[in-house]
């Protein structure tokens, strides 16, 4: 420990002229390699904690300015004993000659023997060295003291008298950790319900003001400080709504002047403000006349409306659709009251506006698992010379030139049956299934019928798997083509064919099936006129020779009941007939004969 103390008081310049030297000596016997073994690194913790703790003692009322003299303090480079041997550890620490995390432990150790004053010097220190604590080697061995660190002063400081040093150790800790770091989240959503506002229960004498008013001002930071119990309690939500009217119908009767909003500098109050207000009723009058404290009422107001409005995971989170139009109602009535206090209500409004559409988004991140969304930087490489060459791809451009290469480097790549999976017609059709359902609440601008590359894309699927859906489109339009398991009751008697439509849609079919068989006889005859011989199909010929369709609609002959028993009797299928006339028909296009001439 004299070692280090030594040189920590004697040794001028830089750490790295001397400290890798210094450890060296202090190790008995010295290391082999720069970089300390764990009992080295045991070791030589133990001595640094002994030396911090001993210059604290011998401090004064500034433990970071101890070892400065007076006449030191002019120049820039000169500092105390206690930052000189932080400096020395955080070098060994960065160029990992010592364990990464010594240098957290001793910052959580004079945090720890610090007043709080003297907390905010060592806090100094610790914001200038940030960027070198937040590089990776350092920061995934020392993350959890320095947030246990940070907490602990949190706890010691005062949230109404220290807000600017708790505002400092909130940012660092913004700073310092990734955005997608879960240990500072609310992840539930967890109102604080401790927070209780204590407000007068009896009116006091010698008092004039509306005590009625009063109770009903206060009550509402109930309703604020726990607005589940707002969402889920209708009757609790008709008081709010009816406390609230009250509170707003008074700000409109008594508007504030420019002049009183100039009277009251918000910037300066700014220095000295405080998160909760005095809730005397002697102050009643004075509270009302001040612009910063109905801006703190109103923007309350906005932040609850803002939490009811925000869609949950379920649908009982949602608030019904009267409570929605009321919420409505009074949040017009807020940002009006705010664009009207004075100073400057329309660019406060603003802000306020931003904020809470920016918070919507950490709403959703929270809501969808804290998702980790840091990327890397990319090195970007140097490139030799002024003139930058355009990059020549094999194939034209990067991702067809980057294919090309996947698929050389593995043939199966583009055979894998899991590479490709076509959806089912069921697994398709469910989102617009349910913007269909009308208790989903979905409003019709944001129902997937809108999009034209999904429908395109439904009706090719529905044309391989569902032609009895995909031919509902015509009449029905895309919504037509839903399978009727996914619609609810109410919904799918509305997409559901009549028994009457059923029949007559039957027929239509029957119809064009027998017209589409007649025309193909009319065409199969003449080809056997190829060879330029004129053929009469024989008269005697068996029915079985004819379509069936062509000899009821022509000649009158046996029904498709008869014809089917005939080929019954003969042992021939029940297709037989018809493959027949095909086949004959087939022999005078490639023979140019029939049977007249066999005949």
């Amino acid at each position: 420990m004299e070692v280090l103390k030594r040189a920590i008081m004697q040794q001028s310049g830089p750490p790295e002229t001397f400290a890798l030297q210094m450890v060296q000596e202090v190790i008995n016997p010295p290391p082999k390699q720069t970089k300390l073994a764990q009992d080295e690194n045991q070791f030589l913790e133990n001595v640094l904690r002994l030396l911090l703790q001993e210059f604290v003692s011998a401090s004064g009322e500034k433990i970071m300015q101890f070892g400065q003299s007076i006449d030191e303090s002019e120049s820039e480079t000169t500092q105390g004993h206690i930052p000189r041997l932080l400096d020395i550890t955080l070098y060994l620490c960065e160029k990992e000659h010592i364990e990464g995390g010594m240098i957290f432990q001793l910052l959580e150790d004079l945090t720890e023997m610090s007043t709080m004053e003297n907390c905010k010097d060592v806090f100094g220190y610790i914001e200038s060295k940030q960027d070198i604590l937040g590089k990776r080697e350092l920061f995934a061995r020392g993350k959890l003291v320095m947030l246990r660190t940070c907490n602990q002063l949190l706890r010691r400081l005062s949230k109404a008298n220290d807000v600017v040093f708790c505002g400092r150790i909130l940012m660092f800790l913004a700073r310092f950790f990734p955005l997608s770091e879960r240990s500072a989240l609310n992840i539930k959503g967890v109102f604080n319900t401790t927070n209780v506002t204590k407000y007068e229960k009896e009116p006091l004498e010698g008092i004039c003001i509306d005590f009625n008013f009063y109770q009903t001002f206060w009550g509402l930071q109930e309703y604020f400080s726990s607005p589940t119990s707002v969402n889920h309690a209708p009757a609790k939500w008709k008081k709010f709504a009816s406390s609230l009217s009250v509170v707003l119908n008074t700000f409109e009767a008594q508007p504030l002047s420019d002049e009183e909003g100039d009277a009251n500098n918000l910037e300066e109050e700014a220095v000295n403000f405080s998160i909760k207000y005095l809730t005397s009723s002697k102050l009643m009058g004075l509270e009302l006349k001040d612009p910063s404290f109905r801006r703190h009422v109103l923007v309350q107001c906005l932040i609850l409306f803002d939490y009811l409005k925000a869609p949950g995971k379920n649908d009982t989170d949602l608030p019904s659709e009267i409570i929605k139009e009321e919420i409505t109602l009074c949040e017009e009535r807020v940002k009006k009251l705010l664009q009207l206090t004075p100073p400057k209500g329309r660019e406060f409004l603003g802000k306020i506006e931003h904020i809470l559409e920016r918070e919507k988004n950490w709403v959703w991140w929270k809501r969808d698992g804290c998702l980790p969304y840091e990327r890397q930087p990319i090195e970007k490489k140097t490139v030799q010379g002024d003139k930058k060459r355009r990059p020549r791809w094999r194939l034209g451009n990067k991702e067809l030139s980057q294919l090309w290469k996947w698929a050389d480097q593995n043939p199966n790549a583009l055979t894998d049956p899991h590479r490709v999976q076509t959806p089912s017609i069921m697994e398709y059709w469910k989102p617009l299934a349910e913007d269909m359902d009308p208790s989903a609440g979905i409003e019709a601008e944001y129902h997937h019928k809108n999009k034209r590359v999904y429908c395109w894309k439904g009706l090719r699927l529905a044309a391989r798997q569902d032609l009895e859906g995909f031919s509902k489109f015509t009449d029905l339009g895309i919504e037509g083509v839903v399978p009727l398991e996914l619609l609810p009751p109410d919904v799918r008697s509305k997409y559901q064919a009549k028994p009457n439509d059923r029949g007559k849609r039957s027929k239509k079919e029957e119809t064009k099936a027998s017209a589409h068989q007649v025309e193909e006889n009319q065409i199969a005859t003449p080809a056997n006129e190829i060879d330029g011989e004129d053929v009469k199909t024989d008269t005697t010929a068996t029915p079985m020779e004819f379509d069936a369709a062509t000899v009821i609609g022509t000649q009158g002959g046996p029904t498709p009941d008869e014809l089917q028993k005939q080929s019954s009797d003969t042992d021939i299928g029940p297709e037989a007939g018809q493959l027949e006339a095909d086949a004959e028909v087939e022999a005078g296009i490639i023979d140019g004969e029939t049977d007249a001439d066999v005949d």
